[in-house]
């Protein structure tokens, strides 16, 4: 299943392309009193638990079972036909248009004042690489902000994901579809990690969890997901890693 990508050439086609991105600010443009919402439970101290590993928000799904179930190959379909065609291209276009929309609810309490770095972790801090190919640090906003803009305009390039019969994949196809499986993941990740309480509050955690895990579980059955950017390292882990390892004990992405 790993060499998929490798004969990638024949047509595609998918819904039209015309999801915007939701608005986000660029600056701390919201007064302190407005950055939590009334009725909003607290940030957890560091030393607890988070929230999204607890009862019951963990459990919390619009879809029961295990997720594996909705990404598998159905027998007698072409792999070619069912991921690189239908599949891979439509998912990651509902996966970016579902997410950004998440996000377009959590922009007021997502500012530079809030969220200074793109964390997903207590020890985790996302850098993004400049023109000039050198880290930077940048408010969660402004990196978020740079990632769906890039991801939109993959998605709208006929040249990286052709949509005229005939026209082939280029071979750059495959490491693109895991730079933008990669910088998704981290989007999830800040959400998950920052701004969980509002999910919660918003009633919004079965539809967030079950995005999430679709999205885990189709970029771990046609490895899109790199299990290092999933987890982390040992001083520097991802906060979702714990998530991911919590639904797998629990059936809800498979053994």
């Amino acid at each position: 299943m790993s060499t998929f990508f490798n004969s990638i050439g024949r047509s595609m086609t998918r819904a039209p392309r015309n999801a915007k991105r939701s608005p986000t600010p660029t600056s701390a443009t919201f007064p302190p009193e407005a950055q939590q919402i009334k009725g909003t439970p607290p940030q957890q101290p560091q030393a607890q638990k988070p929230l999204y590993l607890c009862s019951p928000f963990v459990e919390a799904a619009l879809v029961k079972g295990n997720f594996k179930t909705i990404v598998m190959l159905p027998k007698y379909v072409d792999i070619m036909e069912w991921v690189a065609v239908n599949r891979c291209v439509r998912c990651l276009f509902d996966f970016y248009t579902n997410l950004n929309e998440f996000y377009g609810v959590l922009t007021e309490f997502c500012t530079q004042q809030n969220c200074p770095t793109m964390s997903a972790g207590t020890t985790l801090n996302y850098t993004w690489i400049n023109q000039d190919r050198k880290h930077v640090h940048l408010p969660a906003p402004t990196y978020i902000d740079y990632v769906m803009t890039w991801v939109q305009n993959m998605l709208d390039d006929d040249n990286v994901f052709p949509t005229k019969s005939g026209q082939d994949f280029p071979p750059s196809f495959p490491s693109t579809v895991k730079h933008i499986y990669r910088q998704l993941l981290r989007v999830f990740a800040h959400i998950y990690h920052a701004h969980y309480a509002q999910i919660l509050h918003l009633r919004s955690e079965p539809h967030f969890n079950s995005l999430f895990a679709h999205f885990l579980a189709f970029g771990s059955e046609f490895e899109l997901l790199e299990m290092k950017d999933l987890r982390g390292s040992s001083s520097a882990p991802v906060g979702v890693g714990s998530l991911w390892e919590r639904w797998k004990g629990m059936g809800i992405l498979g053994g």
